[in-house]
């Protein structure tokens, strides 16, 4: 038979497909490197609304390179294997401080990029070369503190076009309102944009929002009432959630009404065209009156916390901020009366909402509106142009696109953990699933889910947290995610969790600076009886990782044991009949036993298999030949 025929590379025909024949595409430098001279059809200068917080080293030297002019090169980053059985991610007590100093003493060089100064006579040329230029050093300049101090910030937003947005929002508000997470608020925050919002005008506001403030309990809400009052920052408790389902509900009361109503009057009446246009009209007056009867509610609360201020003032007591959780009214009523100064358009607030994604800004907007406005998404990046809704008549949102804005963080994982990057996209689950179980308590794992997490092997610390591992292989088996290999999948379990922390049914809520988080944030006792790992199937042990079979007891035996010496024995021994001469040599006072000329006791002697065993027949005659001298007859 001849050779067999060589198949066909795909590579190599997709290299040709790609490239042809000799006529490959090149540089200046006759090179095949991807820079901004090669014309493969893509426009550079398009206008891309897409959001950019995390690159590839390649995708961002392109952007850079398309905003400088120049050319780079991309290296490949190379791969590291880490122990899924440690704390990976987990930053020391002593690199945590070190890092918490950095970020203390570099806190001024964080800052969000300013729109050049322009005039009326400058063209729009002109402008967009100066914001690119402007944009640019900007980039370069965090670049730096992160090359040069090591500091970790998050992906900030990469996409000029995005900054663009914020800056006409800050020029158009009179308060520009910062939307934060309850549970991490001061992550949230940009203290630079609200240096910037009053470099354009000393007239405008600064105001944090507290969304998702139902997550706290009363006594952490004024803890952080307490420490902004302290930063004379004023800020309001707002959740978005709590409010829409208000919303529904009395949606619905109304709804049920005018349907009873419109029973009892088609009773009365024909039925006919009218009939409907009667009860549509007073499903509207209805509504009318309701949001009549809230206003005034809000007003007159509104004068009696005037009045109270008033009567504090004269006492000396001074308080900035009110902890409590604000209704759509409260806070609507908040927005109409937080601005004293002169506005930009007369008789009108015009409030900016500025924001991370995924903190749950449009959400606020949808409830404020009561009616749907904003698409509201998990995925960062949503709302691509700022839009101007009218609240009332005297009250203008002008909603900003989820900015990225640059902050410091300690690890990578914290941001996937906060929402700032999409778990979607995570590339490495192991540093943030390891980070989630450090803060959430093993019995509240288990307690959530209803698994048995594996306990620390003998010799670690029984009080340790669960590794990454751990965690996945238990709720992984019990979910019954498993791969092609009959294993529990870790990838597709660690997005379920993260999404679950995320999300708030796995709640973590962070202390404000100078206070303990053990008493700030307290986590209930177990509820659910605490099991064994005995009480897991064998197969569930094994998906789990589970090996009790080796103590640190058996190691040691194992190790300080003096080897036995082993006798061989001509043909099939009776084992049971040698283990009762063992016996009887025990109760002797001594006994011995003659095995090739050596005295060896019965106790010492250990039956192991012939060294012919597993062998073919011919080689096996060959080597009982070969120990015959050991036979003794």
């Amino acid at each position: 038979m001849g050779k067999k025929s060589k198949g066909g590379n795909l590579g190599r025909a997709l290299i040709r497909d790609r490239f042809g024949q000799g006529h490959r595409r090149t540089v200046d430098n006759n090179s095949m490197l991807h820079t901004t001279e090669i014309q493969d059809g893509y426009d550079w200068g398009r206008l891309n609304l897409q959001s950019v917080t995390e690159e590839s080293s390649f995708q961002e030297f392109l952007r850079t390179a398309e905003l400088a002019g120049t050319e780079f090169q991309a290296e490949k980053l190379n791969i590291q294997f880490v122990n899924p059985k440690s704390n990976v991610g987990i930053l020391s007590k002593t690199e945590r401080e070190a890092a918490e100093k950095k970020h203390t003493d570099k806190k001024g060089l964080l800052k969000i990029p300013r729109r050049p100064t322009w005039t009326p006579e400058t063209t729009a040329d002109d402008l967009h070369t100066q914001e690119n230029l402007s944009f640019l050093e900007w980039r370069r300049g965090l670049a730096m503190l992160q090359e040069e101090e090591g500091i970790l910030m998050t992906p900030y937003e990469k996409n000029l076009e995005f900054w663009r947005q914020l800056w006409r929002v800050v020029e158009r508000s009179d308060v520009i309102v910062q939307i934060v997470d309850a549970r991490n608020p001061l992550l949230f925050r940009s203290e630079d944009l609200e240096k910037y919002v009053k470099e354009v005008s000393q007239d405008k506001m600064n105001m944090i929002l507290i969304n998702k403030a139902d997550f706290l309990t009363d006594e952490q809400r004024v803890t952080w009432a307490n420490y902004f009052d302290n930063e004379n920052m004023k800020v309001a408790f707002y959740s978005a959630t709590l409010v829409t389902e208000e919303n529904n509900k009395s949606l619905e009361d109304i709804t049920e009404e005018t349907d009873n109503k419109s029973e009892d009057n088609s009773e009365e009446e024909d039925e006919g065209s009218d009939g409907k246009e009667a009860s549509s009209d007073e499903k509207q007056i209805s509504v009318d009156s309701i949001k009549k009867a809230t206003d005034e509610i809000a007003k007159s609360v509104h004068r009696a916390e005037e009045q109270l201020e008033i009567i504090e003032k004269k006492l000396g007591v001074h308080h900035l901020n009110d902890p409590k959780i604000l209704s759509r009214s409260e806070l609507i009523e908040l927005f109409r009366n937080v601005h004293k100064g002169p506005k930009v358009t007369d008789d009108i607030s015009t409030i900016g909402l500025v924001g991370y994604p995924n903190v749950g800004k449009s959400s606020t907007i949808n409830s404020l509106m009561i009616e749907k406005k904003v698409s509201v998404s998990a995925t960062p990046g949503k709302t691509k142009h700022f839009q101007t809704l009218y609240l009332d008549t005297d009250i203008l949102l002008c909603d900003c696109p989820g900015l990225v804005m640059p902050s410091f963080v300690l690890t990578k994982a914290e941001m996937i953990l906060n929402g700032i990057l999409p778990i979607d996209q995570m590339r490495d689950h192991v540093p943030a699933v390891n980070i989630l179980c450090s803060q959430i308590p093993r019995h509240t794992l288990e307690d959530k889910y209803g698994i048995i997490i594996a306990k620390p092997q003998e010799g670690e610390d029984s009080n340790r947290p669960p590794y990454s591992e751990e965690l996945l292989l238990a709720y992984g088996y019990n979910r019954g995610f498993m791969t092609a290999r009959g294993q529990p999948d870790q990838s597709r379990s660690a997005r379920y969790v993260l999404k679950d922390y995320v999300n708030g049914r796995l709640l973590y809520c962070h202390a404000p600076p100078g206070y303990k988080q053990k008493d700030f944030h307290k986590y209930a006792p177990r509820i659910r009886l605490e099991k064994s790992e005995d009480q897991l199937t064998s197969q569930q042990q094994r998906a789990m990782r589970i090996d009790r079979s080796k103590t640190t007891k058996d190691i040691d035996k194992n190790f300080f044991e003096p080897a036995a010496r082993i006798a061989y024995i001509k043909g099939k021994t009776n084992l049971a009949h040698i283990r009762g001469l063992a016996k009887e040599n025990e109760t002797a006072s001594t006994g011995s036993t003659s095995v090739g000329g050596s005295m060896q006791s019965l106790n010492s002697v250990h039956l192991v298999e012939k060294p012919w065993r597993h062998q073919k027949k011919e080689k096996r005659e060959k080597l009982r030949k070969k120990f015959a001298h050991l036979d003794q007859h």
